[in-house]
């Protein structure tokens, strides 16, 4: 499964940071909010998708805890586009 991911926009700090993006998963795109924690235990996001999105996926045959989990993964991965302007080093506590 090819997961392509582009952060819109990011409000917080390194210890917890919302944010707001779009995926593209073979040529279909789709938008997501995740919760960006640090620190506490390590590193974590927890991304969500709007129930739209979920049937939207499940119509076009995706298992949407697959999803979900390959889209948590690149976050925390860092496998991922920003926006101009916005740099890693900004939320991101190396």
């Amino acid at each position: 499964m090819d997961l392509k991911v582009h952060i819109n926009n990011i409000h917080g700090s390194q210890m917890a940071a919302k944010i707001t993006g779009n995926f593209i998963i073979d040529e279909n795109e789709f938008r997501f909010t995740a919760i960006a924690f640090g620190r506490i235990g390590g590193q974590n996001i927890g991304a969500k998708l709007s129930q739209t999105t979920e049937k939207e996926l499940e119509k076009l045959g995706y298992n949407v805890d697959e999803v979900i989990d390959l889209l948590q993964r690149n976050l925390l991965q860092g496998d991922l586009t920003l926006p101009e302007g916005l740099k890693k080093e900004s939320f991101v506590d190396d």
